[in-house]
Parts: C-alpha cells; structure tokens; sequence
C-alpha cells in the first residue's frame, strides 16, 4: 500500500510540543488541516509572513556558518500511538529560506510528558529517516521501515529555514487498556478502524466520516457525485476489531438538499473467512431507513459479531459521520493485545 494513503497520525488530534526555536513562524502551523498558503508582500514584525514553522538563520562563532551537524527541531505528539510508515515534509513558498536537509526520529512514551521530560537524555529516540536533502517548495515523503509503535516523532533540519506542514503517516495501534471493558465506537479511525473500501469519492473523501470529532463545513465529511444511473452509492468499514455493535449514528450534519434519501447498513464478520465481495456474507445491521438534511440519526441495532460494516446510501449524496458504538469481543480483544504487544 502507497504509505500517504494510511491516515495521517498527526492529525487524529496530535499536537505540537517543543521546538529549538520558532522565530519568524510559529511550531503549530506544520499540523493545521488546511493545505499551506502565501500571501505575497505581507509582512509583520519580524518579515513576510509565512504560513509554517519557520527559525531564525543560524550562526556559528564570530557569525560564521554552522556546522553541518548543527540543527533546529521540533518535537510532535501523534494523536494515537501507531506504526509510522511514511513522513512528509513540505516547504511550500519557502523557496529561499528552506532547510538544507532533514531526519527523523522518534519515541514511544506512556502518558502526556512535558517538553522538558521529551528532551531529557532518559528519552530513548530512534532514527526513522536518515539524514536527506530538502527542496524549496515541495513536498518530500520519506519511507519508514520501522514496525515498532510510537508517540512521539521529532524532525530535524539542517541547519534552519522553514518547513510549511508535516505529515506522519501510518497505522492507528490502539491501547487495549482504554478501550477494556468499555462500549467505544468501533467504527473511529483513532481507534484502529479504516475505511475498506467505497464505491465514489467524487467531492470528498470516505475517510471523514470516521474522523475525530464533528464536521465543521459540508467538504470535511463524504460526499459522492450525483448519480445518473441505477444503483446507490456504499463504502465499507474495517472496524477497530471484532465486536458487537448496540447503536449506529447516521449524521448528515453540513447536507442540505445533498443528503442521501436513504441508508442501510450490513455487517461481515471476515474472522469466519467472508470475502468483502461475497454479496452473501453481508447481513442486514440496519434496514433501509429515511435520511433528513443535517441531522444526525440515532439507532439501537442488534447484531453479531462483525469485523466489517457496510454502509449504503440511495442513491447518492453527502454524510457527515457515521459511528458505530459497541464493544469488542473476546476475540477481537486478544487480537488488539496481540497487536500492541508486537509492536512494542
């Protein structure tokens, strides 16, 4: 799998926590959602204005260049521990204030540390991306091979400039000992659920639907192109594990004459060795039920064990959010406590 199609960790509610220096642009630029922007002969106290993390030039003694080991960094907390499969760097509209080069690293950390306790020599950080060159204006994706769980990552730049937005993409590693015991939407990507499959994506993606908190515009939830011939549009997904589902919530928040006329919903248990293409493995979770413009529909359901859900929307349109509450099954929590410990 293309590793930036894994969802960004980052942004599942990371945060930004320390950097060697932010003069001229602010550390908690590199995590906004939106894409980076550039007003031109804009400018404030301390020069353009830019829209990233950008530190002052370095100097070493009597104003000389810096040493090529000499770096700025910044520290971020990844929203979910997870396996970080790829990182992206991107310099947009720094074209002549970029870093030189950049590496990575990073950490696995119980609880919330401060920025001190992360800088303190106890911390253990790991390389994840060698030492690269960086280009002006572009982005830079950076392969990780690591299978080990993280929580924190620091990059570094070599040996100042500006950096516009960082991504950290990988796989959503729950911790068994949060979700023990409780009912949790099983169908929420920060905790190890993803989209499987779907059927259109033409406005936006399918991903939103299962994204931390409500949709704040109509573009941040699902919305499919409209439909010119028969069938309906569907996506499917892969819940946090095997689990039993007690209430499903349709919400068409944002959707005002592009809501779905109708959904449905089916579920799969794959632990038995159902396809996801076998029309027959699917069993009905929620008959077809009438859909109202930006509200959220609430459901008590009762079905079996089920790894997948499907959710069919007739014949098309926009949903904001579905969840799915319900809690995991014996099976289904071992095999999250497998996969924590094997990544520890």
């Amino acid at each position: 799998m293309n590793e930036q199609l894994l969802p960004d960790l980052l942004r599942l509610r990371g945060s930004v926590v320390a950097a060697s220096d932010e003069f001229f642009a602010a550390k908690e630029n590199l995590i906004k959602a939106d894409a980076p922007t550039f007003v031109p002969n804009t400018f404030g106290a301390k020069g353009q204005v830019y829209d990233g993390w950008e530190t002052r030039r370095r100097r070493g003694p009597g104003g000389t260049l810096p040493e090529r080991t000499v770096s700025d960094w910044v520290i971020v907390r990844l929203g979910v521990p997870g396996v970080v499969r790829s990182i992206v760097v991107d310099t947009a509209f720094f074209t002549g204030n970029y870093p030189q080069a950049c590496s990575a690293e990073a950490c696995s950390v119980s609880g919330y540390p401060s920025a001190e306790e992360l800088t303190a020599e106890a911390i253990s950080w790991r390389e994840i991306v060698p030492r690269g060159l960086l280009t002006g204006d572009a982005r830079h994706a950076f392969k990780v091979s690591s299978g080990r769980r993280y929580t924190h990552v620091r990059l570094n730049i070599f040996p100042d400039g500006g950096v516009a937005r960082l991504h950290v993409h990988g796989e959503v590693v729950p911790d068994p000992a949060m979700l023990e015991g409780l009912t949790f939407d099983l169908a929420a990507l920060e905790n190890g659920a993803d989209i499987a499959d779907r059927s259109d994506q033409y406005y936006s993606v399918p991903r939103n639907v299962i994204s931390p908190g409500l949709s704040r515009v109509m573009s941040e939830g699902w919305e499919t192109h409209r439909r010119r011939k028969a069938g309906h549009e569907w996506l499917v997904v892969r819940l946090a594990g095997q689990g039993v589902i007690d209430l499903a919530e349709i919400d068409t928040s944002w959707y005002r004459g592009n809501q779905p006329d109708t959904a449905s919903l089916q579920a799969l248990d794959a632990t038995t060795g159902a396809s996801l293409t076998d029309k027959a493995a699917w069993r009905d979770l929620l008959p077809p039920v009438r859909l109202l413009p930006d509200t959220p529909h609430r459901f008590r359901v009762h079905g079996a064990p089920a790894t997948h859900v499907r959710l069919n929307i007739f014949p098309d349109g926009g949903v904001a959010r579905l969840r799915l509450y319900g809690s995991f099954t014996d099976e289904g929590r071992a095999a999250i406590q497998r996969r924590w410990e094997e990544t520890g």
